[in-house]
């Protein structure tokens, strides 16, 4: 199976379907490599959250700004709270958490736009980034989903958001990026039991039992059953295969490292013509 996400960069990997498709589409997520930082944060870190040197962390989002030809002031950012709070950014917005943590949208974890030339960015460490796009729209939106924000559903919160501005699901493509797999993810019974309440009339599990109360997860598959469920076309429904805890080469991971690490960084933006 041909892999989602395309090392297009040292510090970067890229959504090349989307790329090649759509034109002006810069999407994609960076890796641990090419940046400034040192230990634990070596070194591409994009996290101010994290205990880094924010200098620091603002050099290597400088060096991934003139990479993808996006300048920092015309980034947007997030709190990032595990929760399922979506807003849309506008013109206005740019630079928010683009260049410190406290300008940041506050208590957000999914952001969307219509407006060209803004870049949305959120941080990872494990948790499943998800990517929406509206071709025939021009909107863009992109939302962090660890088990919480899945169970909360707010991949379905972004399409009805969508919905509510005359956007049809079937009007929505989706990408899943690198984030942990099932093979490296345990949950206990609470986790699952909310699971099971979303995926009632659902034959196929995302879930096996390893032991007594205790599971392999696979939130990647668990969110684009999700997507799907609210109404996108599995065929425009794109996911990796890439592992942040496998692949250590290439991603920090939270659950790898400890809790000592690094931050990844979700992109998506649409240039002006």
């Amino acid at each position: 199976m041909k892999e989602t996400f395309v090392l297009k960069e040292e510090q970067f990997l890229v959504i090349e379907e989307w790329q090649n498709k759509f034109s002006g589409v810069t999407a994609g997520f960076t890796t641990k490599n090419g940046g400034i930082g040192k230990d634990s944060y070596e070194s591409l870190n994009t996290g101010f959250h994290v205990g880094d040197d924010a200098d620091i962390v603002k050099g290597n989002r400088a060096i991934i700004a003139k990479a993808l030809g996006f300048p920092l002031d015309k980034w947007v950012g997030a709190e990032q709270t595990h929760e399922t709070k979506i807003i849309k950014a506008v013109n206005e917005d740019m630079g928010k958490g683009a260049a410190d943590y406290g300008s940041s949208f506050k208590g957000t974890d999914g952001i969307y736009t219509k407006q060209r030339d803004l870049l949305i960015t959120l941080c990872f460490a494990d948790c499943v980034p998800l990517f929406f796009i509206s071709p025939k729209h021009g909107y863009i939106g992109a939302a962090h989903a660890g088990w919480k924000g899945t169970v909360g559903e707010i991949a379905r919160k972004m399409i009805n958001k969508w919905e509510s501005e005359g956007i049809s699901p079937d009007e929505i493509y989706a990408a899943i990026g690198p984030s942990i797999c099932k093979e490296c993810y345990i949950v206990d019974d609470k986790v699952i039991k909310m699971v099971q309440n979303l995926l009632e009339e659902y034959d196929e599990k995302p879930y096996n039992t390893i032991s007594k109360g205790q599971y392999q997860l696979d939130l990647r598959r668990l969110n684009a059953m999700l997507i799907q469920k609210s109404g996108v076309p599995a065929s425009q429904i794109l996911t990796t295969q890439l592992c942040t805890s496998c692949d250590s080469d290439l991603f920090f991971s939270h659950r790898r490292d400890h809790g000592r690490t690094g931050r990844l960084m979700s992109f998506i933006g649409w240039k002006e013509d």
